[in-house]
């Protein structure tokens, strides 16, 4: 069976095609069976009324003539015999051994179309369900997705199951060598969200769809409210485009909602793991709270523990990382760490930001030293 002309029906009227054409073949399948069985039952009852044989003999007669094996050791001697072999075996039975075979190899086919297609149940469980999928982009964000998430030791072989109607012509190649599996259809959809095994998931990704434009807010609360509805808020992450309507989501008890940053698909896997984590990044990346801001400070040698400490004291903020004599970038140090630098990256409030002055005189206090000018 080929599916080549298939590729010119929309995808779902392709799809519903493959699903239709797959049951049918099982159907045949078992209907062949059945006859085929009723066939060499006849066969063994007839060699063992016509030919006197036991029912090993019999069945090892039958199974031997039908497989076209014959290893000639027993046959039907009687015309009463003959005649029940070839019209049983011979013209019934061989034939439909070779119908059996040819539809088991259509469903085969059939069977890795609707996989290839997303069609297929995979029956998952404590796997990561990711429902929707970005505008743009889509390969390389679930490629640096997955490998992200594949890089954290509690998830290095869980199964991961994408929810769209993007891959309708299957997934690319490098998703599927990292073990991603896909299943067609909508996170919208309740049929969709059970063949999905949304409710055996341990974890569960709303991604918005259009991550420039809030009306994919409307499409990620309705599969949120579905969600909820199953009492799986505290599994599910939601992205959401517009702040205003976080609310509405809060509401539904979402374990974590967070706004859609595609080039850094980690901050993701980090609310997974970590949730609130996702809070800190976030903040990060506005001036509406906090942000990070550069000070010039010389050290020369002093422990980062006690560089954090005194301007946490002094109220300054707090010290994320340095940068040394050559320019060279460190994020979060170690605490016992000896730090020769020329300046600090440190994460300030928004609202009251330090001045040079204050950072200098913050760290002269607490080492009751002269400080050396960055520029110098």
């Amino acid at each position: 069976m080929k599916f080549e002309p298939l590729k010119k029906l929309s995808p779902i009227l392709r799809n519903s095609t493959i699903i239709g054409s797959d049951a049918r073949i099982l159907r045949k399948i078992k209907r062949t069976i059945t006859i085929l069985l009723s066939l060499i039952i006849l066969h063994v009852l007839a060699m063992m009324g016509f030919e006197s044989l036991s029912l090993w003999q019999a069945v090892w007669l039958t199974l031997t003539t039908i497989t076209t094996v014959g290893y000639g050791d027993l046959s039907a001697q009687t015309m009463a015999g003959q005649a029940s072999t070839m019209v049983l075996i011979f013209l019934a039975a061989i034939t439909l051994v070779t119908f059996l075979v040819r539809d088991y190899v259509d469903y085969r086919i059939a069977r890795n179309e609707r996989i290839r297609s997303g069609l297929w149940d995979w029956n998952m469980e404590n796997h990561i369900l990711i429902i929707n999928a970005p505008k743009y982009n889509a390969d390389q964000f679930f490629l640096r997705l997955v490998t992200q998430i594949r890089e954290d030791e509690d998830y290095t072989d869980v199964n991961i199951l994408l929810l769209n109607t993007l891959y309708s012509d299957g997934l690319p190649a490098q998703l599927k060598d990292q073990g991603v599996r896909h299943v067609f259809g909508s996170g919208n959809n309740d049929y969709d969200l059970i063949r999905a095994e949304a409710t055996r998931a341990k974890h569960i990704l709303v991604l918005a769809q259009d991550e420039y434009h809030a009306d994919s807010d409307s499409i990620s609360f309705d599969i949120a409210y579905r969600l909820s509805e199953l009492h799986l808020g505290h599994l599910t992450l939601v992205e959401c485009v517009d702040d205003n309507n976080r609310k509405r989501m809060f509401d539904l008890e979402m374990k974590s909602i967070l706004r859609p940053i595609r080039s850094y698909p980690e901050i993701l896997v980090r609310a997974m793991d970590a949730p609130g984590s996702e809070v800190v990044i976030e903040d990060m990346f506005t001036r509406k709270d906090d942000h990070p801001e550069r000070y010039s400070i010389w050290l020369e040698g002093e422990m980062w523990a006690d560089v954090v400490a005194c301007m946490l004291k002094a109220g300054v903020g707090t010290p994320m990382a340095f940068i040394n004599k050559e320019g060279e970038i460190t994020v979060h140090p170690k605490g016992d760490a000896h730090v020769h630098a020329q300046s600090l990256i440190i994460l300030v409030k928004s609202d009251v930001v330090p001045t040079q002055e204050d950072v200098t005189n913050a760290f002269q206090n607490a080492f009751q030293k002269p400080l050396l000018d960055a520029s110098q």
